[in-house]
């Protein structure tokens, strides 16, 4: 990853449900295209990923909503993964970080190249962490993430080390991080941003009768906030679901996925409105 500018704290940044009317002033006559992260955002984070289930309500928001704007979930989870845990069909859905893209009519996948190196490292990395108890090493089709949120705290480190030695044995690839966990990725300039700015192209969103909205919680998401707020002010939201804050390039913020459930009913009713 390149070097980024420090991003500014989510502290005093206003919250997306309490200054709600703030909010949708903002938005005006907009309409919203709406793109959301899922682990930590939608759901909370948990030990393992199988167990981070969607509320059936905030499933049933978020399909109401996509009845009223364009939807995609742009999560790090394998496509077909987070498709299924979301179930909603006829969403456009952006596994991987944005590396695999499907919709109606649309489907894109990026570094299909890079998936000999991804079997290599995957078992390279299984190798090296078969005695370490807790650790996870889960291939997604264009990514390896390693979970370390059950391996004990002074096991960690190893973790970390024994990720980079692998990395490093392969320049093709190369290591992104977040909550609890290490990520290869193949080494191309794509991410959770770039897909998004991608769809807003491809689907006709990239003029100035659209408000793109991005709602996340992990290191993986700045990408996106960093793009949505490049495009200048008043043309992209980032919306950082966290508590306590921390450094973020999102201008709002939400305080756990409860929130930002209640934040994406607050829009759909509001939209339903008119």
């Amino acid at each position: 990853m390149t070097d980024q500018p420090s991003p500014a704290s989510t502290e005093g940044k206003p919250s997306a449900l309490v200054r709600f009317d703030a909010f949708a002033a903002m938005l005006g006559d907009r309409r919203p295209a709406v793109f959301l992260d899922y682990d930590g955002t939608l759901t909370p984070i948990v030990e393992r990923p199988d167990l981070a289930i969607l509320n059936d309500s905030v499933r049933a928001v978020i399909r109401r909503l996509a009845g009223l704007c364009p939807v995609a979930v742009v999560s790090g989870r394998d496509l077909e993964d987070v498709a299924r845990h979301v179930g909603i069909d006829d969403l456009i859905y952006a596994g991987s970080h944005g590396f695999d893209i499907r919709g109606p009519g649309l489907r894109t996948q990026i570094g299909e190249e890079y998936l000999g190196d991804l079997d290599a490292a995957e078992a390279e990395l299984l190798r090296r962490l078969h005695g370490v108890e807790g650790a996870l090493v889960e291939r997604k089709r264009f990514a390896i993430a390693i979970h370390t949120r059950r391996v004990v705290p002074d096991r960690k480190a190893s973790v970390g080390d024994a990720v980079r030695d692998v990395a490093a044995a392969f320049p093709n690839l190369r290591v992104t991080g977040g909550k609890e966990i290490h990520e290869l990725r193949p080494n191309v300039p794509w991410d959770k941003g770039k897909a998004v700015l991608s769809l807003l192209d491809t689907l006709g969103l990239a003029g100035p009768e659209t408000l793109p909205l991005y709602l996340g919680d992990d290191e993986t998401d700045e990408d996106a906030f960093r793009a949505l707020a490049a495009r200048g002010e008043g043309r992209g939201v980032g919306i950082r679901v966290m508590d306590p804050p921390a450094p973020s390039a999102a201008g709002w913020s939400l305080k756990a996925p409860a929130e930002a459930g209640a934040f994406l009913d607050r829009l759909a009713v509001w939209l339903a409105e008119g």
